[in-house]
């Protein structure tokens, strides 16, 4: 019988869901203070594992502080993600920082800066110098 090789992405997705629902309840531990987007689950093959990808919104010292708390619920976590999803073994639930949506905002705006047209002092300097340079083809004073 072929084995199901979809079942960890079907599985991880429905954990995906769940973590996000449980965040959006809100979070006992005070330390998870800045916002917290799940943007992914690996889940491992005999479904054991679950890698958690979170994206958190704040300082930098808010996020440490978050990725603290989010560790400190995973295991709390575990259980209501076993019982949620029917699961014979519950997954073990780590948290990851998934920085990918910065990186990508970073990447954004350094392409903005690449299309934005050039200073008005450069462009007239720029003129400038190309109209003391030469005169166009086919003039001729005569002199």
């Amino acid at each position: 019988m072929p084995r199901d090789t979809r079942r960890p992405d079907r599985v991880g997705e429905a954990v995906r869901e769940e973590i996000a629902a449980f965040l959006a309840g809100g979070v006992k531990d005070p330390r998870v203070v800045g916002l917290v987007t799940v943007t992914a689950v690996e889940m491992s093959r005999d479904l054991a594992q679950a890698n958690v990808f979170v994206s958190v919104y704040g300082s930098d010292e808010e996020r440490a502080l978050t990725m603290e708390g989010l560790e400190s619920v995973a295991t709390g976590l575990r259980g209501r993600v076993g019982r949620a999803l029917h699961l014979r073994i519950a997954p073990h639930i780590t948290f990851r920082q998934d920085d990918s949506i910065a990186r990508a905002s970073r990447i954004e705006t350094l392409l903005a800066g690449l299309k934005a047209p050039p200073a008005p002092d450069a462009a007239v300097a720029a003129d400038e110098k190309h109209s003391q340079g030469s005169t166009p083809e086919g003039t001729d004073d005569g002199r």
